[in-house]
Formats: C-alpha cells, structure tokens, sequence
C-alpha cells in the first residue's frame, strides 16, 4: 500500500515513541525544573517528528533525504543530552537506556528511509 501520509513513515512513528518517553521523563524531578535541557530535549525530540513531516511534503527526495538528515541529527542530540541528564543525577541509568536505545532505534530507521529515497533517485 505505501506512504500515503507522514504518519505512515515508521521512522516517524518510532520518533512520536522517542518524543513521548522525552515528555514523560521530562515532567518530574530534578530534571523538570532544568529548564533549559527540559526545554532543549524537548525540542529535540519534536523536531525528529516536525523535520519527517516536513520532509515528506517537500517536492524532491534530494529536499525531503535533507529534512531527514536534520531529523537524524535531532535524535543524536537527544542522545548526547541524555548523558547530560544522566552526569547530573537527573535520571536513572535505566531510563537513560530506554530512552538512548530509543533514540538510536529512530535514528536508525530515519537512516535508513534516507538511503532508500537517495536510491530512488
């Protein structure tokens, strides 16, 4: 059957999972009142979802296999915080494992769909 919207594509699926574990993580304890990593996660994870979206809508796969990029790099960032998260006490290493693998699963799937669409060109 295909693509037929973006909330089709499996890699944005797999980042609304990424961008709700964020929000879920984000909402209490220390790592709530840390608003500026609270707030840079966040946004993080929303622009995986936004930047497949967006991408799906572009004219090109050269222009969407672009948006793919930013949304891969996204989900590098949210590893990257992560850490910052865990070094700070903000979260348990179990949390940060469910949340890294997560994000590292996205990041491989949006990869993924990337090279597909640079080998349709």
């Amino acid at each position: 059957m295909g693509v037929r919207r973006f909330e089709d594509i499996q890699a944005w699926q797999e980042a609304r999972i990424l961008t709700k574990q964020v929000y879920v993580m984000t909402r209490e304890g220390a790592l709530s009142k840390d608003f500026g990593l609270r707030d840079q996660l966040q946004r993080a994870s929303v622009s995986v979802m936004a930047n497949i979206a967006e991408g799906f809508d572009c004219d090109s796969h050269a222009e969407f296999a672009r948006f793919l990029g930013f949304a891969r790099r996204s989900a590098v960032e949210i590893q990257s915080q992560l850490y910052a998260a865990l070094d700070a006490g903000y979260i348990t290493p179990e949390i940060f494992k469910t949340t890294y693998e997560q994000a590292n699963k996205t990041k491989a799937m949006v990869s993924a769909f990337k090279s597909s669409l640079q080998r349709q060109r």
